[in-house]
């Protein structure tokens, strides 16, 4: 990507600068469920079921969660308690950012205004910015869109509330499924893939790839 300097850097907020611990939380409260030699692939159902719950129209978040927790454990024939499906949602607001994303994001604060869109509810988002130790100029939610990425609903809605188009954007996530890969089609030219071990890099889609945000400064010639 050549280096340019974007009128906004919009980033994914869960899993790219905040630590997203579904996985971990999963493997702490079905522990005593899930044979420890399968409780990767138990991780891996649940990721992809809350995949299937973003793909069709809005609900809210707590809906994707529960669902998605309702149908890994269907699959896994373990009943479901409600009760335990809650903590899952109640505790999105509590997780703090990789270690590497308050310097980062400080370094290229000064300079860009930075932007999330985030598959969260409003009475969640708020409480993980918070965390990340960086202004951002505007936080827009999936429940505000209407609309869950990988739709491209979200991303025009955002673009529209930004008053800019694809090419004024450099849009970074840890994730091609949710973000970079409508990004690409989007026509979002600029981006950047955070390789946090999520999903193996895919460079058809046109990406600079970093290890950490700590990387995302030099990308923009900071």
């Amino acid at each position: 990507m050549t280096r340019f300097k974007p009128k906004y850097i919009t980033f994914d907020c869960y899993g790219t600068l905040t630590r997203f611990r579904m996985g971990d939380l999963a493997r702490d409260i079905f522990a005593d469920r899930v044979p420890a030699d399968q409780m990767e692939q138990f991780v891996k159902d649940f990721s992809a079921y809350r995949l299937d719950e973003v793909l069709g129209a809005w609900k809210p978040y707590q809906d994707v969660v529960k669902n998605a927790v309702r149908r890994t454990l269907k699959r896994w024939n373990i009943e479901y308690i409600d009760a335990e499906a809650q903590k899952f949602y109640d505790a999105v607001p509590t997780w703090g950012p990789h270690p590497d994303v308050p310097e980062g994001l400080a370094k290229v604060a000064k300079e860009i205004p930075l932007v999330i869109l985030s598959n969260a509810m409003n009475e969640q988002i708020q409480s993980n910015v918070d965390k990340l130790g960086a202004p951002f100029h505007k936080v827009f939610t999936a429940q505000m869109a209407q609309a869950y990425k990988p739709r491209m609903q979200a991303f025009e809605y955002m673009l529209d509330n930004l008053g800019c188009g694809p090419e004024d954007i450099l849009h970074v996530s840890s994730s091609l499924r949710y973000d970079l890969m409508t990004a690409h089609d989007m026509g979002i030219r600029n981006k950047v893939f955070v390789s946090r071990g999520h999903e193996p890099s895919t460079p058809f889609y046109g990406y600079t790839e970093i290890k950490d945000i700590g990387g995302l400064p030099g990308v923009v010639g900071l």
